[in-house]
């Protein structure tokens, strides 16, 4: 299937992976028949490769909708989105939506999905952040004149999920890797361990991700090598991922940290990138 360059990440997301793509994308396998994102995130290394055959899958519900709707209903989408504002009041009034327990429940896939593009697109840093209530908290974000609808973006993202197979699913990432074709290439790139006590941030799903998790993430690893499942999986590079992945190939990369509430520790960062293969 020949690439579209309009296909691109839809929503800003903490530690996407677009300004990676240069690193990431040499070290991947000459050939992959069926790609496995169980973190999509924003997606953008499924969006850069595009591949024919994918599972795609986030145990953020809210997100996993917003790519389901791009795919069903991509003009209804856009339209919902001509409905709001870039202005305070607006947003903190869309953003209490999900505290109404009885009426957001009830409203349609379209609106929750206009929603958190909308609340993507103008909350402070583009940060996706849930309280313990699994409520979005971001604060609004100011911002002059946001990209709220990007049509042409939306438009080929929807093309491309109608084009290609793409299995989207808000499951345990297990579940997902568990049920993985033989010949599949599995992309892992979970929240990150914590470079320090004050950097964690686990807060784009109710719940956060620990170092068990961590651990439960690299036993995973373990499997789909046993099963001759090739992965490429990023994290930060702190001693206990190293020590987590000393069996396997790693490498250190050099990515841009784009969200810090203190300027100055915004910048360039070491990662770690773990292959299999």
């Amino acid at each position: 299937m020949k690439k579209n360059k309009l296909v691109a990440p839809v929503l800003k997301w903490v530690g996407g992976k677009r300004q990676l793509l240069d690193v990431l994308i040499p070290l991947l396998p000459k050939r992959i028949t069926t790609y496995c994102e169980p973190f999509v995130g924003g997606g953008a290394l499924l969006f850069s490769l595009q591949p024919d055959v994918a599972f795609i899958n986030d145990i953020n519900g809210d997100l996993i909708r917003v790519y389901d709707v791009i795919k069903t209903d991509v003009e209804a989408l856009i339209t919902a989105l001509q409905g709001f504002k870039n202005e305070a009041d607006v947003f903190y009034a869309v953003r209490d939506w999900d505290r109404d327990k009885e009426k957001y429940p009830s409203l349609s896939d379209i609106k929750k999905a206009a929603r958190i593009l909308y609340l993507n697109k103008t909350c402070y840093n583009g940060l996706f952040r849930v309280n313990n209530a699994g409520e979005f908290n971001s604060p609004f974000g100011n911002y002059r004149n946001p990209n709220i609808i990007n049509a042409p973006t939306l438009r080929a993202v929807s093309l491309y999920l109608n084009t290609a197979t793409i299995h989207l699913s808000s499951l345990d990432y297990t579940e997902v890797l568990d049920a993985l074709p033989k010949g599949a290439f599995v992309y892992l790139d979970p929240p990150y361990d914590p470079v320090s006590d004050t950097s964690s941030f686990t807060g784009y799903s109710k719940g956060g991700f620990t170092r068990d998790d961590q651990i439960r993430l690299r036993k995973c690893c373990d499997t789909l090598n046993d099963r001759g499942v090739k992965f490429l999986l990023s994290n930060s590079a702190t001693d206990f991922i190293k020590e987590q992945y000393a069996a396997y190939r790693i490498s250190v990369v050099q990515a841009k940290r784009a969200i810090n509430s203190d300027a100055t520790k915004r910048g360039e960062v070491d990662e770690l990138v773990v292959r299999n293969y």
